[in-house]
């Protein structure tokens, strides 16, 4: 039974009792009911860890680890990211400078994936966003990286054009420096020794005695190697890449129409045969079907010093020795 409470009413001189309101009532029972389901909600939150089986627990905590996984993953792949942009800076910018291949262009090496939504899949999970962001990373980090390689192989496929090329073009004399007696006729026009009239000589005339070796200037095949009214026993190499080269009066021919030959090989011996005035050897270089001046292809065999007192030389004009 509710105890009854009074009050003392100064105006009577009496205790009265007191009255509750039903408002009142209705109120303090609200809150009571309302704190109750309260603290019974939060009880079920607090306990319900408790009440998961331990399936269920192993399962959470399952996911609880693929998702700092996940977060693992993208961390590295913007890593992996940032070390190929490095290599795909020196890829433009050094490697294919030197090669003199064209830059790739960003947007064939950023290339997005077009089309239907790819990543549907991916969708309506726990951690979709996490799971799909990771995946697009690693498809695009996978593309970057087949373009990246097959970009490389370009690479290793010039740099072996390249030393090709390099031992193709005529770099040596054809006569060695301590067979010449001098550099008799330089490039430009000079005066025919038997024709007496100045003619374009297409070529560097150097002296030396009859019987001293030849060599081929740069890798080539012989493509001829006879004689003419003019050259007399003459061989022709052609190097590839434009060039070919063309040694002149010999006294005997050793290369073969049709052999292959290196920088360095023997081809011949100086002579005096066809239209020369004496013993030597007139060489010419042709790039691209034109005569070009043969002093700017010694660079594998002049110092410095010995190319400008051969450039010197052969500038002075007069009369050539064919």
């Amino acid at each position: 039974m509710a105890k009854v409470k009074y009050y003392y009413d100064p105006e009577t001189l009496s205790y009265r009792k007191i009255e509750s309101k039903t408002s009142e009532k209705y109120k303090r029972a609200f809150l009571w009911i309302t704190g109750s389901l309260l603290v019974a909600f939060l009880g079920f939150i607090g306990f319900s860890q408790f009440l998961l089986t331990p399936g269920e627990r192993a399962q959470k905590r399952e996911l609880e680890n693929l998702k700092l996984n996940y977060e693992l993953l993208s961390k590295r792949l913007d890593e992996s990211s940032e070390r190929l942009s490095e290599l795909q800076d020196r890829d433009n910018n050094i490697y294919r400078t030197y090669f003199e291949a064209a830059p790739i262009a960003e947007e064939q090496r950023k290339a997005g994936f077009g089309g239907v939504n790819r990543y549907k899949h991916l969708e309506g999970f726990q951690n979709s966003t996490i799971i799909t962001d990771a995946t697009k990373q690693l498809d695009v980090l996978a593309k970057q990286i087949a373009v990246q390689s097959e970009s490389l192989d370009e690479i290793v496929n010039l740099a072996k054009a390249k030393e090709k090329m390099l031992a193709s073009i005529p770099a040596i004399q054809p006569v060695k420096n301590e067979d010449l007696k001098r550099m008799a006729s330089g490039f430009g026009m000079r005066l025919h020794p038997i024709l007496k009239s100045w003619r374009m000589h297409n070529g560097m005339d150097f002296t030396a005695p009859t019987g001293t070796p030849i060599f081929a200037s740069g890798n080539g095949k012989v493509v001829k190697a006879h004689r003419s009214s003019t050259f007399g026993k003459v061989v022709y190499i052609e190097h590839g890449y434009g060039y070919k080269t063309i040694y002149a009066h010999m006294s005997k021919i050793v290369a073969k129409k049709g052999q292959k030959v290196k920088r360095g090989d023997l081809i011949g011996y100086v002579g005096n045969t066809g239209r020369s005035a004496a013993p030597h050897l007139h060489y010419e270089v042709h790039k691209n079907g034109r005569p070009v001046n043969p002093i700017y292809y010694y660079y594998g065999d002049l110092t410095p010093e010995e190319f400008l007192a051969m450039q010197k030389a052969s500038q002075q004009k007069g009369q050539s020795y064919d």
